[in-house]
């Protein structure tokens, strides 16, 4: 199992980042936060995980032991593949989707491409337990339901799809209230 790799960024493709370690170049799927990382670096550190099949071997690699956690505890929920595991891994950081899991928010996951509703449930039902709440910070407005939630499903409401609701969010402060998410996601969107 090959799971770190240090090198130097020597190219990019469609397929990931090429890492010269040692005079040999691997090709590695990578989130966008390990991406962003290797951008203008000389070397670069990469937690990777390698998946093999009967006719390929795959590097994938983040930029974090959490990412790669998380990406290996979404291979083991049933119908989800490395592609879509990666997908997951890079729509947020590591404790975000953690805290959706632990607050059972499977609409979260219904806004990344190749995951629909029966899948994103699975997500979180088979890993609840696996990944636990204790290390997840949990603020009192998360606890009363998901405070992102309930501001997604304010602006589902309001005729906007998951997928345009979440990207409205995204350019909110996550500590305003509730009320005051929904308020500058509305703004920002007109």
């Amino acid at each position: 199992m090959i799971s770190r790799l240090r090198g130097a960024p020597v190219g990019r493709s469609p397929d990931g980042l090429v890492l010269d370690v040692g005079g040999v170049g691997y090709l590695v799927a990578t989130t966008p936060s390990a991406l962003r990382r290797a951008t203008d670096a000389r070397e670069v550190t990469l937690e990777t995980y390698l998946h093999v099949r009967e006719d390929a071997l795959q590097l994938y690699g983040f930029a974090d032991v959490a990412e790669r956690e998380l990406f290996v505890h979404l291979l083991a929920v049933s119908g989800i593949g490395p592609k879509v595991a990666l997908a997951v891994v890079s729509s947020a950081p590591p404790d975000q989707l953690r805290r959706a899991i632990a607050l059972g928010d499977a609409a979260r996951f219904q806004v990344i491409p190749g995951i629909g509703k029966k899948t994103a449930e699975r997500i979180v039902l088979e890993l609840k337990e696996k990944i636990g709440t204790d290390d997840v910070v949990l603020h009192p407005a998360a606890l009363a339901g998901g405070a992102h939630a309930v501001a997604r499903d304010a602006l589902v409401e309001l005729g906007y799809s998951p997928s345009q609701a979440e990207q409205a969010l995204a350019r909110v402060d996550p500590d305003l209230p509730v009320e005051e998410r929904v308020r500058e996601a509305l703004r920002s969107a007109a």
